[in-house]
């Protein structure tokens, strides 16, 4: 990083919503209730991962992945921001709008990398489940998991660093919620052209490529799916990849909205459609797989029983990964 950067801004201010009060307290209740709502479902799911032993298995070893990136994304901006709502003016130093800028940019580049991996799990799971066991062994998991979340803060550190050498000439009002990338390049005053460059390649292959992988997993579990000859196997075959297929398509439907939606004339209404995709999106997700997954609906129920915590269900290796298949 750029010294004088450092010295030159000690800290900048977020704008936010300036001079809308009202509409800020609006969104303090919303956000405060949302976040609350994101810690404790991915939370539970994280906790019931580790409790139940018929939740020993690659799906939920992702899906427990998954959860703690929403919560360490959301926890990277949203309680600075729920206090900058309460403050007339909000200013964050220049290490942490840097961590912050750092966190965000890489927790995000790491659910396109695990909604793309969880796709290649449920792939092997219906179209080759006689070799689930060997294909997604635990040593397997953990290098697909390791490789998701080291190329996302890998991409994230190396787009911090571009940005940050760049001089900034005291400009220090960032027109956002929080240390977003985009808006803090926009305080820079020398050339960004190679910085813009390199973002749009790094969000290219950081969504295209996990999204048609996820696409072809897709179309291959459809045609095997379509060969069941009973209506049962088919609906118990989908019902193993339909909370993954929903949060996908949630996923990558409001990114879509975000980036191809026509500009509002409003700079506030871009800034509010933005606090909402990073606040509400990552709390639909434990949601989303208690609703429609059936082992976890079961999970919660024995956890509200007392039966995981007074040791009643038999103990499995927290370490052990077995075929989904197998636990019904």
């Amino acid at each position: 990083m750029d010294g004088a950067n450092q010295t030159a801004v000690t800290e900048y201010v977020l704008l936010g919503l300036h001079g809308h009060h009202n509409l800020e307290m609006v969104l303090f209740v919303l956000c405060l209730g949302i976040y609350s709502v994101n810690v404790l479902g991915n939370a539970l799911l994280i906790g019931l991962n580790l409790l139940d032993p018929r939740l020993h298995s690659p799906m939920y070893f992702f899906l427990s992945n998954l959860s703690l990136m929403d919560i360490c994304g959301t926890s990277s901006f949203v309680p600075l921001m729920l206090v900058s709502f309460l403050e007339t003016q909000s200013t964050i130093s220049f290490p942490g709008c840097a961590l912050q800028m750092f966190l965000t940019l890489a927790l995000g580049s790491t659910e396109c990398l695990l909604l793309a991996v969880m796709a290649c799990d449920r792939y092997v799971a219906i179209c080759q489940p006689l070799r689930y066991s060997e294909l997604m062994s635990r040593q397997t998991c953990l290098w697909m998991a390791a490789l998701s979340w080291g190329a996302a803060f890998a991409n994230s550190l190396l787009q911090s660093i571009l940005t940050w050498r760049l001089p900034f000439c005291g400009h220090s009002v960032i027109n956002h919620f929080f240390c977003e990338i985009l808006a803090v390049l926009k305080l820079a005053c020398g050339d960004i052209s190679l910085n813009a460059l390199l973002i749009m390649v790094a969000t290219t292959l950081m969504t295209l490529p996990p999204l048609l992988l996820i696409c072809l997993s897709y179309v291959f579990i459809l045609a095997a799916i379509l060969r069941v000859p009973s209506a049962a196997g088919r609906h118990k075959a989908f019902s193993t990849c339909s909370a993954h297929l929903t949060v996908v398509l949630i996923f990558y439907g409001t990114v879509s909205f975000m980036y191809f939606k026509p500009k509002a004339k409003d700079p506030n209404v871009d800034k509010i459609i933005a606090l909402f995709y990073g606040v509400v999106t990552p709390s639909l997700n434990p949601i989303i797989y208690s609703l429609r997954n059936a082992e976890v609906k079961a999970a919660t129920r024995a956890l509200l029983r007392g039966a995981l915590l007074s040791g009643k269900m038999s103990r499995v290796s927290s370490c052990s990964l077995t075929p989904p298949g197998r636990t019904g």
